[in-house]
């Protein structure tokens, strides 16, 4: 009797760390995931040193790295992709916080937004001057206020408030975008005269001086999904112009049900067409994968119209989709099943 008992205990110990160990392989498979942008654009191999190249690329990978590495820590998606941008915000190479391009008048104004996929709560922060890192800014006034976005003196009114320092505008100066803003100033003058009107001016602008962003979408353990995305805008902007980039819905979007979505590109056009959350919706609603919903939007919207650009999208199942339809965009991506991809030009 005795030995059946002990049997009977030695079994039911067996089948509990049985299951035990199952329940720990099945939590260690769930997957998580990172992919970044730096921006798209006329992004042309040809302009590029190896030395140059390799240097984006280090840092591509640097921030797709810092990012994973907070999910793989079982950190949040909203940590990850707050860490990774910061990484792009950080670098004069990309076109947000230190990298940010030169308004008409000589500075910089900057925007970004950050939205929680498992709550749909958002941030957002506009034509801010002195901020370093935006981004943050946008996940405090997710967190801290009882508005979404905040803008200009009021936007750097809250982050005094609540501790942020305020910075110099001149810590976001760089030679290149300098040189870049006096370029764009002189074509624009050029075609001013020809044309005698500001708006057919701007619509003959290259490209190149209307994108430049960053951005992060995440899945983290806990099997939700974040986006965040953040600019210095478009090369020469007047007029306070803001872009998509702090619009949740159009730079940013993200919702457990469907996807997270980071844009960039020619922010007019994805204003107008409501992007990320377009794409979001064809998943939600048809039930198209995010590398169909994406490819739609971006080539059968976008492209027809003239809108150029770019997004990185994500699911709760780890799937990623970077579609674009420029000769290039910056962007990288790690996950728990697939090693770093770091890519820049459209054949990669």
């Amino acid at each position: 009797m005795l030995k059946s008992i002990m049997s009977v205990s030695l079994s039911l110990a067996a089948l509990l760390m049985f299951s035990a160990t199952a329940t720990i392989a099945a939590a260690a498979e769930k997957p998580f995931a990172i992919a970044i942008h730096g921006g798209a654009g006329t992004i042309q191999k040809a302009k590029f040193t190896p030395e140059r190249e390799k240097a984006y690329r280090a840092k591509l990978q640097e921030a797709v790295e810092t990012g994973y590495a907070v999910l793989d820590k079982g950190g949040k998606s909203l940590e990850a992709v707050t860490a990774a941008i910061n990484v792009l915000e950080n670098s004069p190479f990309f076109n947000a916080g230190k990298g940010a391009v030169y308004t008409h008048q000589g500075q910089h104004e900057l925007d970004a937004s950050i939205m929680d996929g498992k709550t749909r709560q958002a941030g957002a922060v506009a034509g801010v001057k002195h901020i370093e890192n935006p981004i943050n800014l946008a996940r405090l006034v997710m967190e801290e206020s009882v508005h979404v976005m905040l803008s200009g003196n009021g936007a750097e009114t809250f982050a005094t408030e609540h501790g942020v320092p305020l910075v110099d505008n001149k810590i976001f100066d760089t030679e290149h975008r300098y040189k870049s803003l006096q370029r764009a100033k002189e074509k624009m003058l050029k075609a001013e005269k020809q044309h005698k009107d500001y708006q057919a001016a701007h619509q003959l602008l290259d490209s190149e001086y209307k994108v430049g962003t960053v951005g992060a979408v995440a899945l983290d353990k806990m099997g939700n999904i974040a986006a965040g995305t953040s600019t210095g805008g478009m090369t020469n902007k007047r007029f306070g112009r803001i872009g998509d980039s702090p619009v949740i819905g159009a730079g940013t979007f993200a919702e457990n049900e469907s996807c997270a979505v980071s844009a960039t590109g020619h922010g007019e056009y994805f204003i107008r067409y409501n992007v990320a959350a377009d794409i979001c919706a064809r998943v939600k609603y048809q039930g198209k994968s995010i590398e169909q919903a994406g490819n739609e939007v971006i080539h059968d919207v976008l492209m027809p119209v003239g809108g150029t650009g770019g997004v990185i999208i994500i699911d709760t199942k780890g799937n990623i989709s970077l579609p674009f339809n420029t000769k290039g965009m910056y962007r990288a991506t790690k996950s728990n099943s697939a090693p770093t991809y770091v890519a820049i030009f459209k054949d990669e």
